[in-house]
């Protein structure tokens, strides 16, 4: 055959710029080639969901992973005891709505029970690790799935997206694989497993503009609202089942709302106008700090309190 039967494809010219790609629609490719991935390589695998903005883009990301197949695998929720009311029920009303199975691990149990004791301060964020461990161990999960970023926290940054844990859920960072080419290495030993974070990559401003633009339902606590509120540590905290305000501690009625939900003893309230997702990805947009930087008293017990907890199995 000559050259001169042979096709040659068109090329750009040289100032022609390159076809530009969606950073949502490459972040979303990505999310659902690791869940994808997780769903070939495990056999138990488990969505951790709280109900919050990140473990519900994880199950959106499932859902359309899977579609039209159902996602195939449960999720697992830590409940604390101090969950907001709205977070609660958006939970159940997603997992009705989606025909999900859902599996609740009960801090109050393992305090009813004797196995967990209510610390001093009320906060039941650090006594999460035993439920969960638990909860992995007796379902047998391998493969939990998370929605931790990078962006968020500083031991966070440190992780891979899939992040080996010991036999007894700890996590060591000396341990990290290398992910070169999108190739995860998902070997684990009997008794090990594996947590997988298909969010990591992604920025807080990166899930807001996601769930404007797939039109993502969240529960209205990350919206602005009037509640009453008192300070503690530099944070609008609202009284619960998890007691305050304490003696000095006034409530106030302000309009705000909440970046990051959790346990309600350590979880801050920002004063805030954004009523509508646009309002909030402005306002993310001009933050400086990140949700659980301003709004997670967890995270200041210590410079390296969140590396600690995950070295303990939590994640």
């Amino acid at each position: 055959m000559t050259t001169d039967a042979i096709e040659l494809p068109d090329h750009p010219a040289s100032g022609d710029a390159p076809p530009q790609v969606d950073n949502l629609d490459a972040l979303e490719s990505e999310a659902i080639h690791i869940f994808r991935e997780v769903a070939g390589e495990f056999d138990r695998p488990v969505i951790l969901f709280s109900g919050g903005k990140d473990s519900t883009v994880l199950v959106h990301l499932a859902l359309k992973a899977f579609w039209p197949a159902p996602v195939p695998f449960p999720l697992l929720h830590v409940d604390t005891g101090h969950n907001f009311g709205e977070v609660i029920d958006f939970r159940d009303e997603l997992v009705a709505r989606h025909d999900l199975r859902l599996v609740v691990a009960s801090v109050q149990d393992y305090i009813d029970d004797g196995r967990l004791q209510e610390r001093p301060d009320g906060t039941r964020n650090p006594l999460q690790t035993t439920p969960l461990l638990d909860g992995i161990s007796e379902n047998r999960f391998d493969a939990v799935f998370g929605g931790g970023r990078r962006d968020e926290e500083r031991a966070r940054a440190k992780e891979r997206i899939f992040s080996l844990r010991n036999a007894f859920g700890q996590w060591d960072p000396r341990r990290q694989r290398p992910e070169l080419w999108n190739l995860y290495n998902g070997r684990h030993r009997p008794g090990e497993h594996v947590r997988v974070f298909p969010l990591s990559n992604w920025t807080e401003l990166d899930i807001w503009r996601y769930i404007q633009r797939e039109k993502i339902e969240l529960p209205q606590i990350y919206f602005a609202h009037r509640r009453e509120v008192f300070q503690r540590d530099g944070m609008w905290l609202t009284s619960g089942p998890w007691g305050g305000p304490r003696d000095g501690e006034e409530p106030v009625e302000k309009t705000v709302r909440y970046r990051t939900v959790g346990d309600g003893s350590c979880t801050g309230a920002v004063e805030s106008e954004a009523y509508t997702v646009d309002d909030v990805i402005a306002e993310v947009a001009a933050s400086r700090l990140t949700e659980r930087g301003a709004t997670r008293a967890d995270d200041r017990m210590s410079e390296a309190a969140m590396e600690d907890r995950k070295r303990e199995g939590y994640f």
